[in-house]
């Protein structure tokens, strides 16, 4: 079988090598794109080519016979097919976020890394979870139904920059910072509840919280509720992305150079240890994306604790000052320093894994 990726990211590379670790019998030819924009020319050894240039150089028989495995977000399927189509490919497969699990678990059980939830003997009991789904007044709606689940209650974020309300709970109340949702994104929300649900979290407390975010839920099942604490289960979090040649290509796409370096300056300053630990981590091209999390009440609030004194110091030390902007760097810094966090805790946390269903 022959087939070629749609795609030149995190998720077609991480498609990329579970095809080739677990499929080696298929011939992957490449991947496309429909601009080299943005885009590298090589990926995983194998080249990006336009959809045009592909296509013109590829003879009928080739076109008809190559499947292609469209691995974007899943906003951009609809889209891509039909442009594949007015190309004449009729063979294409559409990776949503399900299928997408699905092969990574298996990649990764067969690496030895990223241990799934899922894999967990069940308990006799529920863990008590609280879950928080960050929404926006700007979201789309949904074009399909999704049934959340009761313990997932919404949260709006940015509440205090509108006079739209689209959640009964919102982040403007209580210890906040929802007047700096435009920089912090998803994480007013995480601030909102490590200062007004954790804030008196201590050792003994049991159950569980987390936060999802506008489309991308965690693939927990009321299931896997009996797994938490059956299992001493600290966190979950979604199964890690793939970067080349490491995470410096995500920081580099998001990000000024001059806030990654006020950043590593505010953690120098006030963690030492973790800048020591830095390079290490951040050469090897596993990040933790998009900000959800699902942990120990005790967990995520020392989680927090540490997580928001270094970005509130990375504005001290931004030009411009955070404050003085509005352009989400918070928010893509998050994702980096959880990654930074989590990995450096690997090995005195009980942390499992869970996939990433991106509602649509």
């Amino acid at each position: 079988m022959t087939i070629a990726i749609y795609g030149a990211k995190s998720i077609a590379l991480g498609v990329c090598r579970a095809v080739q670790a677990l499929y080696p019998e298929v011939e992957i030819r490449g991947f496309l794109v429909s601009s080299h924009k943005g885009n590298p020319r090589t990926l995983a050894g194998l080249p990006v080519r336009e959809l045009g240039e592909f296509s013109r150089t590829a003879s009928r028989d080739e076109r008809q016979d190559t499947h292609i495995l469209i691995a974007t977000p899943e906003d951009l399927h609809a889209e891509i097919a039909r442009t594949l189509e007015e190309h004449g490919y009729g063979k294409y497969t559409r990776v949503d976020s399900q299928a997408e699990t699905r092969l990574m678990e298996r990649y990764f059980a067969r690496q030895g890394k990223f241990k799934p939830l899922r894999d967990l003997p069940a308990g006799d009991c529920p863990a008590p979870l609280q879950v928080y789904v960050a929404k926006f007044h700007k979201d789309k709606p949904l074009l399909r139904p999704h049934r959340v689940p009761d313990w997932v209650t919404s949260l709006q974020v940015g509440r205090a920059l509108t006079g739209v309300q689209v959640a009964e709970l919102a982040d403007n109340s209580g210890s906040n910072i929802s007047s700096k949702n435009g920089n912090y994104c998803e994480l007013t929300a995480l601030y909102w509840i490590w200062k007004n649900v954790l804030k008196e979290a201590s050792e003994s407390d049991c159950g569980y919280c987390g936060l999802y975010h506008y489309r991308r839920f965690l693939d927990v099942t009321e299931e896997d509720l009996y797994r938490l604490e059956a299992n001493h289960v600290d966190a979950v979090l979604p199964f890690p992305t793939l970067h080349e040649p490491d995470i410096s290509e995500h920081h580099a796409r998001y990000l000024a150079e001059s806030d990654w370096e006020a950043m590593k300056q505010a953690l120098s300053e006030l963690h030492p240890e973790y800048a020591e630990a830095f390079p290490v981590i951040f050469a090897q091209d596993y990040l933790y994306n998009y900000n959800i999390i699902l942990a120990k009440r005790q967990v995520l609030a020392d989680y927090c604790a540490w997580l928001f004194p270094i970005l509130e110091r990375t504005e001290e030390l931004s030009s411009p000052k955070g404050w003085e902007r509005s352009d989400r760097y918070m928010g893509y810094l998050g994702e980096n320093l959880l990654t930074l966090y989590f990995l450096f805790h690997r090995n005195d946390l009980n942390i499992y894994h869970s996939g990433r269903l991106m509602l649509t």
